[in-house]
C-alpha cells in the first residue's frame, strides 16, 4: 500500500468570531474526478463506503503536508474533528493561538488558501477500463495519514490533484492488469491448441 494525497476544499466557519475554527470536505464521495491529464491520467472515484473501516485513530492537520512546519490541530488532543456524512469526510479544526496559526488562518479567511489535501492508503479498489480513460474506484482506504490545508491545487474545478507518485502507482497496477489478461489470454489460446492438436 502506497501513500497518496488527494486536494480538496476549505473555508472559515461562520459564527467563530472568538476561536480560529476551520472546516471543510477533505474526501467526497461518489465524484468522478481526472487524476493527472487525458494522455497519462485516469478517474478516479471514492466510494461512500470506503472510510468504513479506516484508521483515523491520530489525524494530524497539516500545512501542505509539510512534516517541518508546526502541526495545526489534532484529531488526538481533540483540535481536529472528523465526521462521515453523505457527502464524504467533513474535518472541523480549532486552531491554537499562535503566530503560524494566525497567519494560515488569515489566510484562509481572505481566501487565499480554500483547498485541502489528504494523505492516505488503499486497502480494496477496482478498475474499468471500458471508457476512454481508465476508471479507478477506491472501495475502502486503509489509513488517513493526514489532512492539510495546501496552496495550489491542479484543478480549480474539481478541488482534487494526484501526487506524480499516485500516477506511478496506478500505472504500475494498470500494467499488471494488462499482464494478467494477456496471461489468461495466451493459456485459453494454449489450451484451444492443445485440444486442436489431439484430433
Amino acid at each position: 500500500m502506497e501513500k497518496e494525497t488527494r486536494f480538496s476544499t476549505i473555508a472559515k466557519r461562520d459564527g467563530e468570531e472568538t476561536k480560529m475554527v476551520v472546516e471543510g470536505y477533505a474526501i467526497v464521495f461518489d465524484e468522478e474526478t481526472l487524476i493527472g491529464d487525458e494522455e497519462r491520467g485516469f478517474i478516479e472515484v471514492i466510494d461512500k463506503n470506503a472510510l468504513a473501516n479506516t484508521n483515523v485513530k491520530d489525524v494530524p492537520f497539516k500545512y501542505n503536508h509539510n512534516d517541518t512546519t508546526l502541526i495545526l490541530a489534532r484529531t488526538r488532543n481533540g483540535s481536529l474533528s472528523l465526521e462521515v456524512d453523505e457527502k464524504g469526510l467533513k474535518i472541523r479544526a480549532e486552531l491554537i493561538d499562535t503566530t503560524s496559526n494566525r497567519d494560515i488562518y488569515k489566510c484562509i479567511e481572505a481566501g487565499l488558501l480554500d483547498k485541502m489535501s489528504f494523505a492516505f492508503t488503499v486497502k480494496s479498489q477496482s478498475w474499468d477500463k471500458s471508457g476512454k480513460l481508465p476508471k479507478r474506484t477506491i472501495t475502502a482506504i486503509d489509513r488517513l495519514f493526514d489532512v492539510s490545508v495546501v496552496d495550489l491545487p491542479a484543478y480549480d474545478q474539481t478541488s482534487i490533484q494526484a501526487s506524480s507518485r499516485s500516477l506511478e502507482i496506478a500505472e504500475a497496477e494498470l500494467k499488471a492488469l494488462d499482464d494478467a489478461e494477456n496471461l489468461e489470454r495466451r493459456t485459453i489460446l494454449a489450451k484451444r491448441i492443445k485440444l486442436k492438436t489431439k484430433f
